[in-house]
């Protein structure tokens, strides 16, 4: 079996900077390769400037709807990186993520916490990347 790319864009606002909200590869196993998420609107605009809480919730919000483009969820998930600009602002919020993958019937997904100076747009305070298998 070959190996085949499927983008899994549930906008278009993203077809103006050249990539995929999403990059599904088949062959041997399925991988969605997700890129960040963050807290944005339909149209790419940046939500709940200065609450990291609401940014988290949004994030992930945005993650499941392009894993459902792709007829995954969050229990297929295998690797999820957090890209924060205040890490403890994160650690605070970051019950969140337990109780969206407490229901998955699988164990957390792997991943990386890095402290960055800054994202894409200035009021923007997390980029999720994840990893997802089925």
């Amino acid at each position: 079996m070959s190996t085949e790319f499927r983008p899994l864009n549930p906008w278009t606002w993203q077809d103006a900077f050249s990539y995929s909200q999403a990059v599904e590869v088949t062959g041997a196993q399925r991988q969605v390769l997700c890129s960040g998420q963050t807290s944005v609107d339909a149209d790419g605009q940046p939500l709940h400037a200065g609450d990291m809480a609401a940014q988290l919730r949004q994030a992930l919000q945005n993650l499941e709807a392009v894993l459902a483009k792709g007829g995954l969820g969050l229990r297929d998930v295998a690797r999820l990186n957090f890209y924060v600009t205040d890490v403890p602002a994160f650690l605070a919020a970051s019950d969140e993520i337990g109780r969206r993958f407490a229901g998955t019937g699988r164990p957390p997904p792997a991943g990386t916490l890095l402290g960055v100076s800054r994202l894409f747009h200035p009021d923007l305070m997390i980029e999720l990347e994840a990893t997802a298998l089925a």
